[in-house]
């Protein structure tokens, strides 16, 4: 079940964890491909099953490119195994330096809304988390999601 994303810090949500990675994120696309080689290491290493660290990959994925796309820099994502209700789980947060300015839409475009390729990874993260939201502070966002362990 997901939860609709919150402007909150989450802090009574999540107890701290021992295991816990913090990779600077360059403002380059590549970056994200680096990034889940290096996630994929550590959710092994951290015996996270295999359904849910595809599940984080794909989550830090969208979390990451959104950062690089649609954020300015700096960006910094944070993994983490924490006891969330009870139940081990993978906390995943990426934060930016807020907003870049948008570049206004193309009103010729030959494409369709429908049709683009893009604007579905806030979807995707809500589908495969338990609990995610949005945290506000003043010259940073940070966009997390927490991920039940599955067997």
């Amino acid at each position: 079940m997901s939860v609709p994303a919150t402007n909150t810090s989450d802090a009574e949500m999540a107890q701290p964890s021992q295991a816990e990675l913090v990779c600077a994120l360059p403002h380059i696309p590549e970056a994200v491909s680096v990034v889940r080689r290096q996630a994929r290491t550590v959710l092994t290493r951290w015996r996270v099953p295999t359904q849910t660290a595809d599940d984080a990959l794909l989550v830090i994925s969208e979390l990451t490119t959104n950062a690089i796309v649609h954020a300015l820099p700096p960006a910094v994502l944070r993994l983490s195994l924490p006891e969330v209700g009870g139940r081990r789980a993978v906390r995943i947060e990426v934060t930016d330096s807020g907003p870049a300015p948008r570049r206004r839409p193309s009103h010729d475009s030959p494409h369709p809304a429908e049709h683009r390729e893009n604007g579905r990874g806030t979807d995707i993260v809500a589908a495969l988390s338990a609990r995610r939201g949005i945290s506000l502070h003043p010259e940073r966002t940070t966009r997390w999601a927490v991920l039940h362990m599955r067997a």
